[in-house]
């Protein structure tokens, strides 16, 4: 079922108003590269082998994900936990890390702060892809209902939101930087930050009166035709041929 199509709602309590509604869905296509050096050859790229190594040595555990070099496939290891008490690990995780669990090595492969702990990087090149079939004609339709789009992200991937806009508007990026200046595309946060969790936006397609033409509307404000009291000359030739005849 594809529900990133662009949605109308209506109004609540019948009014006339209508509201528009867009779905915007970050698509995973792949897990992050992980850089860090490999001690064979030259190469920094890393992916996940799905596999972990657990050793228990006595009441102590060490838990780590293992990793291959997309050049030379040497295998290195991620600590995960180390010197851990036993009882300190639940038994769910602790079997899915012995069960090479799928899901486990994911979430694993997109932690950031686990990249951080093992001095490591993310490269999330080629890991995502905007999915939106919100018609292009959308942003020239005048409407008085704003169109409220929604983004959801399916991992955790660092987006920057100019990105976002100029791919799922089709617009280049000083299109949508002048859309953002004059209020016309209204953020939740800065058009350079970087957004990795579901937010939304909205846009206005009625395209706002410009101050200089709002002051000079008050300026010069619309006057009515001025009136005469002298009847229409129609009227009068009717007036005359309806007056009796001297007496």
């Amino acid at each position: 079922m594809n529900d990133s199509r662009s949605i109308r709602v209506p109004a609540e309590h019948g009014g006339s108003d209508i509201g528009r509604k867009a779905l915007w869905v970050i698509r995973e296509v792949g897990l992050p590269a992980i850089v860090k050096a490999c001690v064979s050859c030259r190469s920094t790229r890393h992916h996940p082998t799905g596999k972990f190594r657990v050793n228990a040595n006595g009441k102590l555990l060490d838990v780590w994900m293992l990793i291959c070099c997309e050049l030379c496939g040497r295998t290195s290891k991620i600590p995960i936990h180390e010197r851990i008490c036993v009882q300190a690990l639940k038994s769910e995780p602790l079997l899915m890390f012995e069960n090479n669990d799928p899901a486990m090595v994911r979430d694993l492969a997109m932690d950031g702060a686990l990249a951080g702990k093992a001095a490591y990087q993310l490269d999330w090149s080629g890991t995502w892809e905007l999915e939106t079939d919100m018609p292009s004609c959308e942003l020239q339709r005048e409407d008085p209902a704003p169109l409220e789009v929604v983004i959801r992200f399916e991992l955790p991937v660092p987006i920057r939101v100019e990105k976002l806009l100029t791919a799922g508007f089709g617009l280049s990026r000083s299109a949508v930087r002048g859309m953002v200046d004059s209020g016309r595309i209204r953020l939740p946060m800065a058009i350079d930050a970087k957004a990795r969790e579901d937010f939304a936006l909205s846009v206005i397609t009625t395209t706002p009166p410009s101050g200089d033409a709002a002051a000079d509307q008050e300026a010069h404000p619309a006057t009515a035709a001025p009136t005469s009291n002298a009847p229409h000359p129609q009227a009068a030739r009717q007036q005359r041929r309806l007056r009796p005849p001297p007496g």
